[in-house]
């Protein structure tokens, strides 16, 4: 029997066009697997609401799109028999990468046949959910600013980094792990379910979706001079080698900061206060990876 499919389609992530996915699809999804309908989102929240709706309905539902349209999607049918699926067209696209999923759109939409489905952690900041990072201090201010910006894509968000990061201090925050405190300084406190931002910046290189834990990443403020070799250092896995990156690994995960600000949940930001609740989800999603991933 034929699996039912559900494309949404962002039609803005990544600043890329969508107009030609339909054909993209038509060409390269085995119909002796699926029957497939394709929709477009056509704003905030939208891709959720699409998706809640299509929970045991279909079998699976692919996100046509980046990581905050990931998101939307994953946050909808999360905890259902329903799967996920994703064509990457963001501008991280960092949990696919981490699941192996081609970033050709082509090669990914034939994945969606031949790849396997993967029950994968999930994880709530403040009961909201994620899937492959969230974060506050310096990505979580940058993400913000970026997504006042008319321009989308990597270009844009590095120039946004480099006009904001000389500027941008650290952060006091206080952190329990598993009942574990500890007070630190922060320039950034990213929560990592997977290895990577996206890009293949891989800030956790021993992160996994499958071992019931998150990575509390605390990364210090460090000179101008080295942001170089820290760009070098997560591309090659050895972020975790300097004395800049410190990682505790855990479940549940309580941070009280000194004020109310920006956090990110899968790169798309908000607004929160000084109390963050932080717990991981094992086993919650069903994602179609790649033929690459090891679990």
């Amino acid at each position: 029997m034929k699996r039912k499919a559900l494309f949404i389609i962002n039609p803005i992530s990544g600043g890329k066009k969508k107009d030609g996915v339909p054909e993209l699809i038509d060409q390269n999804l085995d119909k002796g697997v699926f029957d497939s309908t394709i929709v477009f989102s056509d704003g905030i929240s939208h891709a959720r609401i699409i998706a809640s709706e299509a929970v045991n309905k279909y079998d699976v539902v692919i996100a046509v799109g980046g990581d905050g349209t990931v998101n939307e999607i994953a946050s909808a049918i999360v905890g259902s028999n329903t799967a996920l699926g994703v064509v990457p067209y963001g501008s991280g696209n960092g949990l696919a990468r981490f699941l192996g999923i081609p970033m050709n759109p082509q090669h990914a939409i034939k994945t969606l046949s031949t790849g396997r489905v993967e029950n994968i952690d999930s994880a709530t900041v403040n009961g909201q959910p994620f899937f492959n990072m969230a974060g506050m201090g310096f990505d979580a201010h940058i993400s913000e600013v970026f997504s006042h910006g008319k321009k989308r894509g990597f270009v844009s968000y590095i120039k946004s980094s480099m006009q904001e990061i000389a500027t941008y201090n650290e952060q006091e925050y206080h952190i329990e792990v598993d009942g574990k405190v500890y007070n630190r300084k922060a320039f950034m406190l990213s929560i990592a379910n997977s290895s990577q931002y996206g890009n293949n910046a891989h800030i956790s290189p021993r992160a996994s979706v499958q071992d019931g834990l998150l990575d509390v990443c605390v990364i210090r403020k460090f000179p101008l001079w080295r942001f170089p070799e820290m760009g070098i250092r997560m591309l090659t896995k050895t972020a975790e080698g300097t004395s800049y990156v410190e990682i505790i690994r855990g479940k549940q995960i309580n941070v009280t900061r000194q004020m109310d600000g920006p956090i990110h949940l899968d790169g798309e930001p908000q607004i929160m206060g000084t109390a963050i609740h932080i717990n991981i989800v094992p086993n919650s999603l069903k994602v179609i990876v790649g033929q690459s991933y090891k679990n």
